[in-house]
């Protein structure tokens, strides 16, 4: 009996041994012709294999990469694209730099934050209201998501006029999207009367057993 320690290793598990002979016994072919119709008898087999690789774009280009990988860059055949390379392939991505800003507010977003600084640039006094308006009613509706309680006019408004470096100021909080309003069209305010009935429904039903038990002993 032949265990799968004492075969060859499989590069790419997911299409099996069976494929992986395959290329192996096409790397062997002498004639080149035949060789190639026996690569692309292989590639239709491994697209059948993998049938979600359809949905990604140039999936047969991604099937023949696979192909050049399976038999270790070895194998000498007309593909249809560029061959791979093995130095290619293993070469490592570029870092990419962690972001070093600072966010005052982390449950507003970065792009709050940038907004609101950029009011500076804006000289109309109608966009930097409208802007105002907007921004508020955004900025307490995160505020919600992250916190799922209610928050003051007040503080939304002053967070906003820190965040604008001054530039912008809410003059009447009050005129800001009511909290309940805004927990409704969340969906969240469903779920915060459903946890407050619950308790109430166990009490009464502790309650009514507690009745029947006692009819029962007086019995």
């Amino acid at each position: 009996m032949e265990y799968n320690t004492s075969r060859g290793h499989l590069l790419l598990p997911e299409y099996g041994r069976n494929v992986q002979n395959m290329i192996s016994h096409a790397m062997e072919i002498e004639d080149r012709e035949e060789r190639n119709r026996a690569a692309l008898a292989i590639i239709e087999v491994m697209g059948q294999l993998n049938p979600h690789l359809r949905d990604v774009d140039d999936y047969r280009h991604k099937l023949w990469t696979h192909l050049f990988v399976m038999a270790d860059f070895k194998i000498d055949v007309d593909s249809p694209y560029e061959t791979p390379k093995r130095e290619m392939l293993e070469e490592r991505p570029k870092e990419m730099p962690y972001p070093k800003s600072k966010i005052r507010f982390g449950h507003y977003g970065q792009y709050s934050q940038k907004i609101l600084e950029s009011a500076k640039d804006i000289s109309s006094e109608e966009e930097k209201e409208y802007l105002t308006q907007k921004m508020g009613n955004f900025m307490k509706k995160q505020f919600l998501v992250h916190n799922n309680t209610a928050v003051e006019n007040n503080v939304i408004a002053m967070q906003l006029t820190e965040l604008a470096k001054g530039e912008l100021k809410i003059d009447n909080p009050d005129e800001l999207t009511s909290t309940n309003q805004m927990l409704k069209t969340l969906g969240l305010q469903n779920n915060q009367n459903n946890n407050n009935r619950k308790p109430k429904n166990r009490k009464k039903t502790y309650s009514n057993n507690n009745n029947k038990n006692k009819k029962k002993y007086k019995k």
